[in-house]
């Protein structure tokens, strides 16, 4: 279904002096897990300066805690507390805006009151109780679409938000499962989603992922990051999300999969110009 112009108005607020709609190409990036405090703020930014240049609304992202790691053995994150004071510290040092995830009920309370925009993870996508609970809290949700679902299935998420009053909704496609430790990106889901009239944004890192790939690890495909990334902005998307590293060959999660700091702009110059030519 096809939506007009006239119907592109329900705003998503970030912030008091920042919203988004469907008529607004953004980006969502930063490290897969804060490893170190000087990393998360270097990267941040690094990635604050090339969108100020580029004209680009920007969210910083960057998680203390990686729950749904392969291995008992992988890194997960420098935890709750620590974690969230890094972000608090680049939100008010950067004055940019922050998107962490959320992975239990108890965290939510506690997360809210720093960051900008709560993220429910592909794979508590359909946890009830998390989703309300970080609903209440008025701040913005991003739902990332599990790797499980049909796109038609993120409308029932959509309205858990509802339901609570809450109508800032950032939707995220991110794939899905394609037999064993594989995924797949459904273009066609990019236009179904959008019928919500809330921001579509397209994972592009997470996308290439091949779950579980490497044993003990998730693995992944990084040549195809920008691939996906300028096929979703042409179908329709309105975000990019990209997990970034500065050091992809030796970060601590995911390094298969994060896209290279020194290559961001390059690729974000070309996003930006399909958002405006399909958009015209």
């Amino acid at each position: 279904m096809r939506i007009e112009k006239k119907s592109l108005e329900k705003k998503v607020k970030i912030t008091e002096k920042f919203k988004l709609t469907q008529n607004d190409f953004f980006f969502i990036g930063g490290p897969c897990i804060i490893e170190n405090e000087r990393m998360a703020f270097f990267i941040a930014e690094k990635l604050k300066k090339i969108t100020e240049e580029l004209k680009i609304p920007f969210i910083f992202k960057s998680s203390y805690d990686k729950a749904n790691r392969s291995s008992l053995k992988s890194f997960r994150g420098l935890g709750l507390k620590k974690g969230i004071k890094i972000l608090e510290k680049i939100k008010k040092e950067l004055k940019v805006a922050i998107l962490t995830d959320v992975h239990e009920v108890n965290e939510v309370k506690f997360v809210s009151d720093i960051v900008d925009v709560l993220q429910i993870p592909a794979f508590l996508c359909r946890q009830t109780d998390l989703i309300l609970q970080a609903a209440k809290t008025g701040k913005a949700i991003n739902i990332k679409k599990g790797q499980f679902l049909s796109p038609g299935e993120i409308f029932n998420i959509i309205k858990k938000v509802e339901s609570t009053g809450n109508k800032n909704i950032l939707l995220t496609e991110r794939g899905y499962s394609f037999g064993y430790n594989n995924l797949v990106v459904d273009m066609r889901s990019i236009d179904i989603m959008k019928e919500s009239r809330y921001p579509v944004i397209i994972d592009a890192t997470h996308s290439v992922q091949r779950p579980g790939g490497a044993g003990d690890k998730s693995s992944g495909d990084r040549k195809f990051i920008p691939i996906i990334a300028k096929s979703a902005i042409a179908a329709g998307a309105n975000g990019i999300f990209m997990e970034v590293h500065h050091d992809v060959k030796n970060a601590l999660s995911d390094k298969d999969t994060q896209y290279p700091l020194n290559e961001v702009k390059k690729l974000l110059t070309k996003l930006k110009d399909i958002f405006k030519t399909v958009n015209e």
